[in-house]
């Protein structure tokens, strides 16, 4: 369904601390080059005395700046993202009290879907706006995933970073064209396992950590699976999602894709007929920074300005779950 939603401004931002592919190849003992050569990352930055409700919070009010608002401006808050600070409450609650907000009364809820949460996020609260239940939304994605890698999966835990991505949307005015032309979630739970951190809710229950069971509370992978099934998935999916929009691939003038890998980006990219130019690639010197990575890439794609009003884009990521996901929007 086509919704007159536009991108108000964006934000990031990105921990202090850096950690490049050298120290980890350091780390790890592993040969030189064999983490930018396995992951496609050189740089990515870890938390320090940062948490998830503070960065999600500059980043927010660096998209509030951005878009010329403040604070009042906006009439929900929400934190996509596939980490939480805590259990309870919501992260969205904790980064309107990171913003001095508390007294606002601005609602404040979360939505997960891992890697995807900022495109669902998008799409959802999108019906919302088009539906004249809010005026503007405040998006943030917020990941800390330094915390709960698993040093012995050597293929998976060089290729994650922290940080934080904000976005604010709001109806379109009037005379302007930008608006979301159509949008598609599937999962196939048949890779529900391939991805996961199986302790920590209710179980495997945090009371239940113990010496021999630190790999339940850590991130398991297995990117082989993952990359076949979604290989098997993702070009019928894309046409589906571009049939729903009367869109071809010649009129996409940028793709923004989950960073999940330098090799998988390069790999969909070919598969479904994007060029290199055509990809937003920002894995670099972020890495893949879980559901952040999508309005990562954005804001950078705006900055660096790769894309203008008018220009049509694809955002497009896969998940835990597994899912797919995909949002064609006119910037």
């Amino acid at each position: 369904m086509e919704r007159k939603v536009k991108i108000l401004g964006t934000g990031k931002y990105l921990p202090k601390q850096q950690v490049t592919a050298e120290e980890l190849e350091k780390k790890l003992r592993l040969p030189p080059g064999w983490v930018a050569k396995k992951s496609g990352v050189r740089v990515r930055h870890f938390v320090t005395d940062e948490t998830s409700a503070k960065m999600g919070a500059i980043a927010a009010q660096r998209a509030l700046e951005d878009a010329g608002l403040s604070f009042s401006d906006v009439d929900c808050l929400v934190c996509a993202s596939g980490t939480s600070q805590q259990e309870i409450p919501c992260t969205a609650a904790l980064i309107q009290e990171e913003m001095r907000q508390s007294k606002s009364g601005v609602p404040c809820f979360d939505i997960n879907s891992t890697c995807l949460s900022f495109v669902t996020a998008m799409d959802v609260l999108s019906a919302s706006l088009a539906m004249g239940c809010y005026q503007r939304i405040l998006i943030v994605s917020t990941e800390i995933s330094s915390v709960g890698l698993n040093w012995g999966q050597k293929e998976s835990c060089v290729l994650f970073g922290d940080g934080a991505a904000a976005v604010v949307i709001g109806r379109t005015p009037e005379a302007e064209t930008s608006r979301i032309l159509a949008s598609r979630m599937q999962t196939y739970s048949d890779g529900a396992h391939y991805s996961e951190i199986r302790g920590g809710g209710t179980l495997i229950h945090p009371g239940e950590y113990a010496k021999g069971r630190e790999a339940d509370f850590q991130f398991d992978m297995d990117g082989r699976k993952i990359f076949r099934l979604t290989s098997q998935l993702i070009t019928g999916f894309v046409e589906r999602l571009l049939d729903a929009a009367s869109i071809t691939r010649q009129e996409i003038g940028l793709v923004v894709p989950h960073q999940a890998s330098g090799m998988a980006m390069r790999i969909m990219g070919n598969k479904l007929g994007f060029a290199g130019s055509h990809m937003m690639n920002i894995i670099e010197n972020h890495g893949n920074v879980i559901a952040a990575s999508i309005p990562m890439a954005l804001h950078e794609a705006i900055v660096q300005k790769r894309v203008n009003r008018g220009d049509i884009m694809l955002l497009l990521g896969t998940s835990a779950g597994l899912s797919l996901g995909g949002l064609l929007l006119e910037y």
